[in-house]
């Protein structure tokens, strides 16, 4: 692991539906220069990345994983009272993955973000089952139903820190890596009702993402212009766009650290 002034590197993973994918390119690249991370923390897709990553799956393991994944087989068509899809089969595909894991029995330690839609206050899950976390994590309001859990109903991580910053800091960390997805993406006509609540959804916090991201030491932006949201054809490409911004950034600053 990375350590700098004595204490454990961390590395945000922020949200994004597909675009998740370039994820898996930045860990590539975090393991080409021998870069581990302390700690990690996710958001949303980013909740997803963070825990595989930090229950000891290889880049080159997501990364199957992410080109076999059907989108739609995993969102299941279900009407609830609350939201159009039920992702349980993306809860299902965490425990088929990893088991059923609690969070803090993860080999690297991980925080999970996302919202009380009751309070509106964010939720950090540090404690828990890790398929029920990532759920909750990802549950967009409007498009998936929310999710029990510890008494609370909980939905998307994004509507409260989509690139999770401060549990990092809570767990030690005193140096930051975070992935942004949304800060070069350009949003594509929308082709269908879920494409269309997902562009606003992101619209809308970007601006606010741009201001929760200043405190980190290193910030990946990777260009995902046009790009869709939810198309799972464009991962491979995607997953390229994570690599090829990520290697040279963390080459660059890795050397810096060095020097100082």
């Amino acid at each position: 692991m990375h350590r700098f002034s004595g204490a454990p590197a961390g590395v945000a993973f922020g949200g994004g539906a597909v675009l998740g994918a370039a994820h898996i390119g930045v860990l590539k690249a975090m393991h080409e220069l021998g870069f581990r991370a302390g700690c990690v923390s996710g958001t949303s897709i980013g909740s997803f990345i963070a825990a595989l990553h930090a229950f000891g799956k290889s880049w080159e393991e997501i990364e199957k994983l992410a080109l076999d994944l059907d989108w739609s087989d995993l969102s299941g068509l279900t009407i609830s009272g609350y939201g159009l899809l039920s992702n349980r089969k993306f809860g299902a595909l965490v425990e088929r993955l990893l088991g059923s894991c609690l969070i803090e029995d993860a080999p690297i330690p991980l925080a999970i973000v996302a919202t009380d839609i009751c309070t509106g206050q964010k939720v950090v899950l540090r404690k828990g089952d890790v398929a029920t976390a990532v759920m909750a994590s990802s549950s967009i309001p409007g498009v998936f139903r929310p999710v029990e859990y510890d008494g609370m109903l909980l939905v998307d991580g994004v509507l409260a820190e989509n690139v999770p910053i401060s549990p990092l800091r809570e767990m030690g960390a005193d140096t930051i890596v975070c992935i942004d997805l949304l800060g070069r993406h350009t949003f594509r006509r929308p082709e269908h009702l879920a494409t269309l609540l997902l562009n606003a959804f992101y619209s809308a916090l970007r601006a606010i993402s741009e201001l929760q991201i200043r405190d980190a030491d290193l910030v990946i932006t990777p260009d995902l212009t046009g790009y869709s949201l939810v198309d799972m054809s464009a991962v491979p490409d995607i997953l390229h766009a994570g690599y090829v911004e990520a290697r040279p950034l963390l080459t660059s600053w890795l050397a810096s650290r060095r020097q100082t």
